[in-house]
């Protein structure tokens, strides 16, 4: 059986109007052609669904059964494709975000607030999570894309580089790192290091190594999230180590930063998204206005405080 949407449109609107002529008007179809269109209808149910007469049309007992049906067979798929409409314009869609905690509290928020003044009917949703959590989510579904720094690829995963930044030390006012324009990792070393736990040290530690052979990586304390690592610097703890955008943060904890030299050591960031899973509209949007805003943002390599 193979009822056309024409068909249903040209039987819907005849029983609206009881009137071939009015029907017709309304579709902006001749009279033969929706007459054309009631008989290919009831060919292909097998029943007749209107009783004709010269005076007036009326449903027959199958017709008026059948009504409401087609009506919201019609109403649904003209919700679906209105739907469709608004998201391809973005007026509507939803868009969900996995990033490591140190970029949730910097950088996605001021980004989202921008979008979301561009675009108020779009929804996102930012999940923040450890490192080594943003490219699970991406595999399984469960956000649109993430956001992190390298890490071993994954066949299905697709990595588009975000930027690329040096390290820089993160000590307090104060310390004797401050008089120094530039700090040398082995100068930096030579204090307590709080570092963070996992791949991100162990990469910090072999890049280190290749370059300096003689420097050996030691954290005095290691944390999960980079907040702790600064607030424990606040304490007077020792110092750590980040990238400049996280400057903002290491501002709210009233701290210092120098770039890292002899080696500078950069760091990759990447938006991660399924190969086989193309990105909404409105997701796809987000990836370029993320990119557009980091092209455009010039983190400094240091940040000072003021009494």
């Amino acid at each position: 059986m193979n009822v056309t949407l024409r068909q249903l449109r040209a039987f819907c609107a005849l029983a609206q109007t009881s009137s071939f002529t009015d029907a017709a008007a309304s579709l902006h179809v001749t009279q033969s052609a929706l007459s054309g269109l009631i008989k290919e209808l009831e060919q292909t149910l097998g029943v007749q669904v209107v009783n004709r007469s010269t005076r007036k049309v009326q449903l027959s007992e199958v017709g008026r059964e059948f009504y409401p049906l087609a009506t919201k067979v019609l109403q649904d798929l003209d919700g679906a494709l209105e739907t469709m409409a608004d998201l391809k314009a973005l007026k509507r869609g939803l868009v969900r975000i996995a990033a490591p905690q140190l970029m949730s509290c910097t950088v996605l928020p001021e980004v989202i607030a921008q979008f979301q003044q561009h675009y108020p009917e779009i929804q996102v949703r930012l999940f923040d999570c450890m490192v080594e959590s943003v490219l699970s989510k991406v595999h399984s579904g469960e956000v649109d894309f993430g956001i992190g720094p390298e890490r071993e690829p994954m066949a299905d995963i697709e990595a588009k580089t975000l930027f690329e930044m040096p390290f820089v030390v993160v000590f307090p006012k104060g310390h004797p790192l401050e008089p120094l324009e530039h700090v040398t990792w082995a100068q930096a070393l030579q204090h307590p290091l709080v570092a963070l736990q996992g791949e991100f040290t162990q990469r910090l530690r072999l890049d280190l190594h290749q370059s300096v052979r003689h420097l050996a990586l030691n954290p005095a304390n290691e944390v999960t999230f980079m907040t702790t690592a600064l607030a424990m610097v606040s304490a007077g703890l020792g110092v750590t180590t980040c990238s400049p955008y996280a400057n903002s943060l290491i501002q709210r904890h009233r701290l210092l930063s120098r770039p890292l030299v002899e080696p500078a050591i950069e760091r990759r960031f990447f938006v991660f998204t399924r190969k086989d899973r193309p990105l909404s509209p409105a997701a796809l949007r987000f990836e370029t206005f993320l990119m557009d805003y980091v092209a455009c943002h010039d983190w400094p390599d240091t940040q000072n405080i003021e009494d």
